[in-house]
């Protein structure tokens, strides 16, 4: 299946509820008058697009509109949706992927952080098996030792993923799991190393004085901060992601988001707000369960995938 076809069958729900709204307010084939925008900008808001870029989109499209010499068709209006939320989410910039080799310095370290429930333990497993398949070497380690679940699961998706794994025991000291993993994937010539840490919840103070200390042994080992750090973010739950999104950028230096389950919501639209309002750049998106169902984040692909 190629991407095109994964954002469209991903964000059927999402696309069912915005564009199918719109469809039912305005008809097929009915042309639109100005005072439709405010149904419009209502139904952007509804669907977690968010305020400010509702009142941009709505703004741009009232001035694209005025210089049409007739009411626009519903056609008309889908290619402009498009071009205005692919503008949008391409201005955020730095829609980096991870999977090609490191330019510089190995191994390139990647921290990633985010709430229990986010799907991080299977986003490590399938980001990793991109990147092998990138040809890196790969190492991943599990430094959540709050859950011998989490390390269990973890070493599991290694393996699948094909690459070395260095874990904790349930207890243990996170940051001494993040020593030993750097100092033998600089032994071992690893290219990039992916370490997961505990599922904590953006209030928890202990927890985030936790990271810090991670982040502070890495740097020792590797004599350089995290390269990235990734926020992974559940898309089901709607605002809440924005506001884990905010709280997560003022305890650590996130450097993308992952939003994941996309296919499992109607409000897909959050993504929005995540990468415009905050200034985020988008790096992956999760757009069904299987291996290969986690696809760099593309604004044009999203746009069409959200508008049919």
């Amino acid at each position: 299946m190629g991407t095109e076809d994964i954002y469209r069958k991903g964000l059927e729900k999402s696309r069912g509820s915005f564009w199918g709204r719109i469809k039912s307010v305005f008809g097929l084939g009915r042309t639109l008058q100005a005072a439709d925008m405010e149904s419009l900008e209502e139904i952007l808001i509804g669907s977690d697009v968010g305020v400010a870029s509702s009142e941009r989109i709505i703004k741009d499209l009232e001035k694209a509109i005025s210089a049409l010499p007739s009411p626009p068709t519903q056609d008309f209006l889908a290619d402009l949706l498009r071009e205005e939320i692919t503008a949008l989410l391409s201005a955020a910039g730095g829609h980096q992927v991870l999977e090609s080799p490191p330019e510089g310095s190995r191994p390139r370290v990647v921290l990633v952080v985010g709430v229990n429930g986010s799907g991080k333990t299977t986003t490590i497993g399938k980001l990793a098996a991109r990147m092998v398949k990138g040809g890196q070497k790969v190492l991943i380690a599990g430094a959540d030792t709050y859950r011998a679940a989490a390390i269990g699961q973890l070493e599991i998706w290694a393996r699948r993923a094909g690459v070395d794994f260095v874990g904790g025991v349930e207890g243990g000291d996170p940051a001494s799991v993040v020593h030993d993993a750097l100092s033998a994937a600089m032994a071992k010539g690893v290219d990039t190393v992916i370490i997961d840490t505990a599922g904590r919840l953006h209030t928890k103070i202990p927890l985030m004085k936790e990271l810090e200390k991670i982040v502070r042994v890495a740097g020792k080992v590797t004599g350089r901060p995290p390269d990235s750090v990734l926020l992974v973010l559940d898309a089901t739950t709607g605002q809440n992601a924005l506001v884990q999104a905010r709280e997560f950028s003022r305890s650590a230096a996130v450097s993308g988001i992952i939003l994941t389950k996309m296919d499992g919501t109607a409000k897909g639209g959050i993504l929005i707000p995540l990468s415009t309002e905050l200034g985020l750049p988008i790096l992956y998106v999760g757009l069904g369960e299987g291996i290969g169902d986690l696809v760099p984040f593309s604004p044009e692909e999203f746009a069409k995938g959200m508008v049919g």
